[in-house]
């Protein structure tokens, strides 16, 4: 056997052995951060007693594992949650106008099993004095979908999809409103935005959103030009768990009939 090639199968296991090493070690951290943080919050909200590891464990991550900016931001989403959310679920009930636009689908898993939304902008329109309801609307899809995440995994996916959307669209109050629930209370629940379609006229008001959005956030989302639409979705995504149509074979679903 050649010696180059031995040196390189020492040299390679000897970084698997290290990047074992860091893994367990970071894990060994993460743990300990887990259990004094949960040991704070329990102190302040004791009804953090009813949540699981897996949640707390999202907003540690959410803020690097920093134990106070994750704890604030900890008791906040629990302050958030009781007020906004007093009966635990939002009904589609309580969204009636925005369920109407038939704007949000759930259907299919991407290759690890995370369930996959689809949201058609150019469906959605600002209505005054609607943010509330809109906000209301928001937290009754991202419940919905993580409803629908499996044992193993804690994230989904979303094809946010402004083929024809206009300034008659453009809602930047309640893009905002959206954004801040998602990055606020439902940390680490985004896998990848994959933004399809989209106008000019759209990237005008994304340049204004875009600042808002965290840095975590950020390397979440891909922009898909559109004769990639279907090849890119195709690395993530089995042919038979594609939207038709993305050339697939999923019809949409109603996230409301989901």
């Amino acid at each position: 056997m050649n010696c180059d090639h031995m040196v390189s199968r020492e040299a390679t296991r000897e970084e698997d052995t290290m990047k074992e090493q860091d893994n367990l070690k970071s894990n060994e951290t993460e743990k300990s951060k887990l259990l004094l943080m949960r040991t704070f919050v329990e102190n302040k909200d004791p009804s953090s007693k009813e949540v699981d590891d897996l949640t707390i464990r999202r907003f540690l991550r959410a803020r690097d594992l920093d134990v106070d900016k994750a704890s604030s931001m900890f008791l906040k989403f629990l302050k958030w949650r009781k007020e906004f959310v007093p009966n635990g679920t939002i009904s589609p009930e309580e969204t009636p106008n925005e369920i109407a636009q038939n704007k949000m689908f759930l259907q299919g898993s991407d290759k690890k099993g995370r369930p996959i939304a689809v949201l058609l902008g150019a469906r959605h329109f600002q209505r005054k004095g609607c943010l509330d309801e809109f906000k209301r609307f928001a937290v009754f899809v991202l419940d919905k979908i993580c409803s629908r995440i499996p044992p193993g995994q804690e994230k989904f996916v979303v094809i946010g999809d402004v083929e024809g959307w206009g300034y008659a669209n453009s809602d930047i109050r309640g893009y905002l409103g959206g954004l801040s629930i998602l990055q606020d209370y439902y940390p680490e629940r985004l896998a990848k935005l994959f933004i399809v379609n989209a106008p000019a006229i759209f990237m005008a008001v994304w340049k204004i959103i875009y600042p808002f959005i965290d840095n975590k956030t950020k390397k979440k989302i891909v922009f898909v030009e559109a004769k990639k639409v279907k090849s890119t979705l195709l690395e993530y995504i089995d042919e038979s768990q594609i939207p038709e149509k993305y050339g697939g074979k999923l019809p949409l679903v109603p996230i409301h009939e989901s």
